[in-house]
């Protein structure tokens, strides 16, 4: 049987056991009720937690060289444990889900749609969409900026997925039924029982309806791009027309219903959370928000912001990758051991599971001073140079980062520019804001009020 190479430099591990597991659930009660404190409990002081979800054995890795033992042998540490066979019904075998060997040809066909020419071409449907959000909004008007950031990314995902004739037929039904559908899914992925999602509810109706009409409406769309055979520019051109460069060969109408569903989860869902997040931490830090207007207003003057200006909005880059360091959308995702394997000195078993919480990671006093800190300034170079690699995952990392990275930050970057040079988002009074550790880590509905600048 093979064995796993530790490439981790030799040390003395502090591994510890988490507490409280009970029969045949082990740990999982207590994940699903608060799984943020409580895998964030676990990792004061050690640097692997071995804990049980169900019946199975699961690992907690809190040292950021054990983090990337794991994710740069993404064949040993293969994508798995019980997220993701939860996410199958509904994203298929796409990128988040597929396995090693699956997704290395996978990732070769997807990524010629994000090169850097077409991220451009996007940026034009992206500067339109938030020039029109913040064209929309009146002074003392009072949004629900969660709802707000959902609209927008799901206008901006379905307009760089499918050309303009389709996208605004799609877009109304993928606001319907994504939220259900991210509802129902994280309602399953906690279930150790796996009972939960059987059960006749009126609620598990409701997503097996949305489930249902949002692969017909891929289905048609896929359909109909193949009948007509032309290159429209978007998104889904680009994978119906990508050739492995390894092998030859192209993605069939399965596999592209699949990378079009887990682009449109991706794409709305983690982006819309990380934007309302930063909207929420302007609005509780205007020594922040302030040096934020100061530097649109320097790039901008009046107008709207384009693509071309990114590297002029260092600041603004910066204030989003330090609300994905506080509030990152992807607070945990799991992997599979497939063979015999070592990690901080414990040995692993085929089919134990790692557990990777890059909110847990972002939060440790030993990776990031004053951690509890909103501090946009700890991205500048010279400081960003000493986080330790396997530290900052708001993207995953290794083979498995998420191929829309650049994507998520260039749309973010624009939205929070669009909006910060003629609008104040003010929290209203009483506002008790909670992560909600789901599919993603959402804030739920968050009211402020809109005011001009």
């Amino acid at each position: 049987m093979r064995t796993a190479e530790n490439t981790s430099p030799p040390r003395t591990w502090q591994v510890a056991t988490a507490p409280g597991a009970i029969p045949l659930l082990g740990h999982a009660l207590r994940m699903g009720r608060d799984p943020l404190r409580f895998l964030s409990s676990l990792a004061d002081g050690a640097d692997l937690v071995e804990l049980r979800i169900g019946p199975n054995r699961a690992f907690l890795p809190c040292h950021p060289d054990l983090v990337q033992q794991v994710l740069v042998n993404a064949r040993v540490y293969d994508t798995g444990g019980p997220v993701k066979d939860k996410a199958r019904p509904i994203l298929g075998n796409g990128l988040i889900t597929s396995d090693w060997a699956d997704h290395r040809r996978q990732r070769r066909l997807v990524q010629p749609a994000f090169h850097t020419a077409r991220i451009a071409a996007y940026a034009e449907v992206m500067q339109e969409e938030v020039r029109a959000q913040a064209d929309r909004w009146r002074a003392g008007q009072v949004v629900d900026v969660s709802e707000v950031a959902q609209a927008l990314t799901a206008r901006v995902t379905a307009r760089a997925l499918f050309s303009t004739d389709i996208a605004p037929r799609a877009v109304a039904a993928i606001q319907h039924g994504l939220p259900v559908i991210v509802r129902g899914a994280y309602r399953n992925a906690v279930d150790p029982t796996g009972l939960v999602g059987r059960l006749p509810t009126a609620a598990n109706r409701q997503y097996a309806r949305a489930l249902r009409g949002m692969h017909r409406l891929i289905n048609r769309i896929v359909e109909e791009y193949r009948r007509k055979g032309e290159d429209r520019g978007d998104l889904l051109s680009a994978l119906l027309a990508a050739e492995d460069p390894a092998g030859g060969g192209r993605l069939s109408d399965q596999e592209v219903h699949d990378q079009v569903m887990t682009l449109l989860l991706a794409g709305i869902e983690t982006t819309a959370s990380a934007l309302t997040w930063a909207f929420h931490l302007l609005g509780q830090n205007r020594e922040v928000e302030s040096r934020l207007h100061a530097e649109v207003d320097r790039v901008l003057g009046a107008r709207p912001p384009v693509y071309a200006d990114l590297p002029a909005l260092g600041y603004a880059q910066r204030v989003f990758t330090e609300t994905l360091r506080l509030y990152p959308p992807a607070w945990l995702y799991t992997r599979t051991t497939t063979v015999a394997a070592e990690l901080g000195g414990r040995e692993l078993r085929p089919g134990d599971d790692i557990l990777i919480s890059p909110y847990v990671l972002h939060r440790l006093p030993g990776l990031f001073s004053d951690p509890e800190r909103f501090d946009p300034d700890r991205w500048l170079p010279e400081r960003a140079k000493d986080v330790a690699r396997g530290a900052y995952l708001p993207f995953g990392g290794g083979s498995r980062k998420c191929i829309g990275d650049v994507f998520g930050m260039t749309e973010a970057t624009l939205a929070l520019a669009a909006v910060s040079s003629r609008w104040r988002l003010r929290p209203l009074p009483g506002t008790r804001v909670v992560p909600r550790p789901q599919m993603s880590l959402t804030s739920g509905p968050l009211p402020m009020r809109v005011e001009a600048r």
